[in-house]
């Protein structure tokens, strides 16, 4: 017996299919050979024909049969679709992710494999469909849905484990708060009384503070006061100061231009002027001899 390679309910699962596409087809050949017998029997009447009558009957059949094979593979496209869409769905619910290789469909080989197993399933006259056949599952839970199952089972204990856990902390956290909460209203109480008993004492501390403030202001004021008379005497000082200063300045120009003039007065300034003269009368002579003597030359 020709395998697939597929488990024991998997290969069944495979024969349903085979069965059923093996019926649907022999029905259509049926339709196909029933519409060559109609042509038998509806057109070939007569002993000759011509070739338009030919032609036109055999373009009757092609159009009858034409429908016939491409309803048939319309229909055979549909129903491969709801089949794929039934092992999707199934396989959703374990969060599997199933791919189909397009190519494998036109492999000759695996092909020819699927007519051996088909021809060692079908053609025994003696063979005939078990149970698991007969009776169709539409959602087997075979041993990789298990585990997965399992797995899925494991993880939403862990989960409910660790919301248990939260919910322990939180409750903890609650009570907490809770006795924080009486601790504080029972110490607001406490201050509320204090706060009644000192209220006396207090607005007396506040006279107090004020008076102090007033004295405090009282103060600054003539602190202030103060500060502008010096700052206005400071002012005038300044000015006086800077008149002085011009003064000096003026006294110190007159004693600068009197010692000048007295310095001219003097012998040393009167020889020194003397020997200037004489000097430049010199050099003004050693420049018309100089000149002499460039022309020259």
């Amino acid at each position: 017996q020709a395998e697939l390679g597929l488990n024991e309910h998997h290969q069944n699962e495979v024969i349903n299919y085979m069965r059923f596409a093996r019926s649907k087809r022999g029905l259509r050949l049926k339709t196909v050979d029933s519409c060559f017998q109609d042509l038998k029997d509806s057109r070939l009447v007569e002993e000759t024909f011509t070739v338009d009558e030919v032609t036109d009957m055999l373009d009757g059949l092609q159009t009858v049969v034409h429908s016939e094979v491409e309803s048939e593979l319309i229909n055979t496209a549909y129903t491969n679709v709801l089949l794929l869409r039934q092992l999707f769905s199934q396989a959703e619910k374990w969060y599997l992710k199933l791919q189909t290789d397009i190519s494998e469909l036109e492999n000759r080989e695996l092909l020819e494999q699927v007519a051996e197993f088909e021809k060692s399933e079908f053609t025994s006259s003696s063979k005939k469909p078990s149970a698991d056949l007969i009776k169709p599952k539409l959602a087997p839970l075979n041993e990789g849905g298990s585990e997965l199952l399992n797995k899925e089972i494991a993880r939403l204990q862990e989960e409910n484990e660790k919301l248990k856990n939260r919910l322990k902390t939180i409750e903890t956290q609650a009570t907490s708060a809770l006795d924080e909460k009486v601790k504080l209203e029972k110490s607001l109480k406490d201050l509320q009384m204090i706060q009644g008993d000192q209220k006396g004492d207090v607005n007396q501390d506040i006279t107090e503070l004020e008076n102090k403030v007033a004295a405090l202001k009282c103060q600054f004021e003539k602190t202030l006061n103060d500060s502008t008379a010096n700052q206005k005497s400071l002012e005038e000082n300044l000015v006086t100061t800077k008149h002085d200063l011009l003064k000096v300045q003026d006294q110190l120009s007159t004693a600068e231009k009197e010692l000048e003039k007295k310095f001219q007065q003097t012998a040393a300034y009167r020889n020194m002027k003397e020997i200037l003269m004489k000097k430049n009368e010199q050099i003004k002579e050693l420049r018309r001899k100089l000149s002499k003597y460039v022309v020259l030359f």
